[in-house]
């Protein structure tokens, strides 16, 4: 078993809220987490998708009142949302006989679904924590590794498959099931066809500035539609939508967003791309480590991170940037496929513009120097970890 980072949040926010709610895509490890940490309390586990479990809530005031003094943990919540109301109230009633924290767990896989549902039912009584596809701290600590992670993606039994064939298998039934019978839960009926060449086509076109117009005509459809798609695949935490970076620097700011299909594996997949043999000759392998690194180093970034680019009309560019907490300020971070770092002056002239702090580029090397005044090349691991110490 792969220890995750987010185990230890996860525990800590049972230990000072009532109920800590776990936001994850599918098959990222959410139920494997909880279970493990169900052990090391007293716990009782309910599938919601499971109609044995399902039954046992008939009466879930009752249910949960002969459970008070253990941890309940609630998975696919978003089956059920008529329990926010109850849980609600059962909170309460155990806060008012003492126990305050630990109450509950629960899981789910929509992320704007259930924040809004638990937000406006247990305000005040929830604390949220986002489970990330496997990122190189848990599961490259060399390089293979870390080829293997971003070549197969970080959904757990796709990365610990036997072979390649097998992980490229696991994925292409990912795919399938989400179109089929995930997506129709939490939106309006999409026709699987029209999703899943939507899916491919944001594949194809990785960290490019999002044209919902040019999506539109590709699938006979308006441009709102293409958005709201978007929209759906950004709230099931299939796809990152990075936003511009906005500062009163004097320049023209390009103002669309960068779309990222969030998982390497999922992009690598969706283009039919088995092998790392079959990704290196391709042509969305730079954008696929971009997205790759800018997954990780998010996932590692402290709380309140807020992440973007920066981009003008006149070709100055940054790849990530990143306005952290407290005193560190802004970073600046180029990315680059390639066994050494070398920058271009549009990077230098954005530097000039923004003014950033720190400034680096991940290389797919592991050495660390400067590569000119004010800028370091690092490789992914290192910079991952330095995040993860803020």
């Amino acid at each position: 078993m792969i220890r995750r980072r987010a185990q230890a949040r996860v525990e800590q926010a049972l230990d000072r809220q009532a109920a800590v709610a776990v936001i994850g895509p599918r098959q990222v490890g959410k139920t494997t987490l909880a279970l493990s940490i169900g052990e090391g309390r007293d716990a009782v586990y309910l599938d919601l998708e499971s109609s044995p479990d399902r039954a046992k809530l008939a009466q879930p005031e009752l249910f949960f009142r002969e459970q008070k003094d253990q941890l309940v943990i609630l998975d696919e919540i978003h089956r059920a949302p008529e329990l926010f109301q109850v849980l609600r109230g059962v909170i309460d009633e155990n806060r008012r006989r003492g126990k305050r924290t630990g109450q509950f767990l629960i899981l789910g896989s929509a992320a704007i679904d259930l924040l809004r549902q638990s937000g406006e039912t247990l305000a005040g009584r929830v604390e949220y924590v986002h489970l990330n596809p496997l990122e190189v701290l848990e599961a490259a600590p060399d390089a293979a590794a870390m080829t293997r992670l971003w070549v197969r993606g970080g959904l757990p039994d796709s990365f610990l498959a036997g072979s390649d064939a097998d992980s490229f298998a696991f994925r292409r039934n990912f795919i399938r099931t989400y179109l089929e019978r995930d997506v129709p839960q939490f939106g309006p009926r999409i026709p699987a066809e029209t999703l899943e060449r939507l899916w491919t086509m944001l594949a194809h076109s990785q960290g490019t500035l999002l044209n919902a117009s040019r999506l539109a005509g590709s699938l006979s459809v308006s441009a709102p539609t293409v958005t709201s798609h978007i929209d759906l695949l950004v709230d099931l935490l299939l796809v990152r939508r990075l936003q511009p970076f906005h500062a009163n620097v004097g320049k023209r700011l390009v103002k669309s967003p960068k779309v990222y299909v969030r998982d390497s594996g999922l992009v690598h997949a969706l283009l039919g791309l088995g092998n790392y043999n079959e990704l290196a000759g391709h042509p969305v392998t730079g954008a696929s480590w971009e997205g790759f690194v800018i997954e990780n180093l998010l996932g590692a970034a402290p709380d309140r991170t807020m992440a973007s680019f920066y981009r003008t009309a006149a070709g100055a560019e940054i790849d990530l940037m990143l306005e952290l907490p407290g005193n560190h300020g802004l970073w600046a971070i180029e990315i680059k496929r390639a066994a050494a770092a070398h920058l271009e002056r549009g990077f230098h002239n954005a530097r000039q513009d923004v003014k950033p702090k720190r400034s680096f580029v991940v290389y797919a090397g592991t050495e660390r120097y400067a590569v000119s005044e004010g800028v370091e090349a690092i490789g992914l691991h290192e910079l991952a970890a330095t995040l993860a110490a803020i």
